[in-house]
């Protein structure tokens, strides 16, 4: 029969590990968005009665943590490489890279950071849409936004994306919009010409490999 004193230390020993297990699962199990397989990508389009503009960008880095026992806890930030963003013109993407637009040089990077889940709706299984305040920051310019978030938590889907990989994956989709203006893009520009209104459609996946 075991002495009370080593029960006092058995169970100071699984305490210390609960207490160790829950510190590590802290604000959530983090998932990576700087994607091998160069995937990841935003859509931009900016629509105008002349000439309606559609865009890609990649270039895509930046850690999400995520609990789905706990979806409104969601915290990191994404960010897209601005000078990825382009058109197959160009000419259009040199213009879109410059000083009066994105100016890359300057501003090498576009970041969505998030600040607080305002609404988290079950859809069903693994699978959430969210209502996300954010500050997004362009060119230089930083503005609070409420974007909707579709999310879908893969659990032990990461090598069915990547052979010999096993982990998790978290899928992002989001659509919104934002003011050409606002971010100081080629401000004078007639609305005519180039819309004011670029929307943005997120399709990105991050990973959260298991730890052997």
């Amino acid at each position: 029969m075991m002495g009370t004193g080593h029960l006092g230390k058995t169970s100071l020993f699984l305490g210390a590990a609960l207490v160790g297990a829950g510190q590590a699962w802290a604000g959530g199990q983090e998932f990576d968005f700087k994607d091998p397989k160069s995937v990841n990508s935003i859509v931009f389009l900016v629509d105008s009665p002349l000439e309606p503009i559609v865009g890609l960008g990649s270039g895509i880095e930046g850690t999400v943590k995520f609990d789905p026992s706990e979806p409104k806890s969601i915290s990191g930030s994404i960010k897209v490489d601005a000078a990825t963003l382009h058109t197959d013109n160009k000419s259009m993407k040199s213009g879109i890279h410059g000083s009066d637009w994105l100016d890359v040089k300057k501003h090498p990077s576009i970041e969505f950071k998030i600040k607080e889940v305002k609404e988290a709706k079950k859809e069903k299984d693994n699978a959430w849409e969210l209502q996300v305040v954010g500050d997004f920051t362009c060119k230089g310019v930083t503005k609070p936004l409420t974007v909707p978030v579709k999310l879908n938590y893969l659990k032990d889907k990461l090598g069915s994306r990547m052979q010999g990989k096993n982990g998790d994956l978290l899928v992002v989709r989001s659509e919104f919009s934002i003011k050409r203006k606002d971010f100081q893009i080629k401000p004078d520009m007639d609305g005519e010409i180039v819309g004011d209104s670029i929307e943005l459609r997120v399709m990105i996946v991050g990973a959260s490999p298991k730890k052997s």
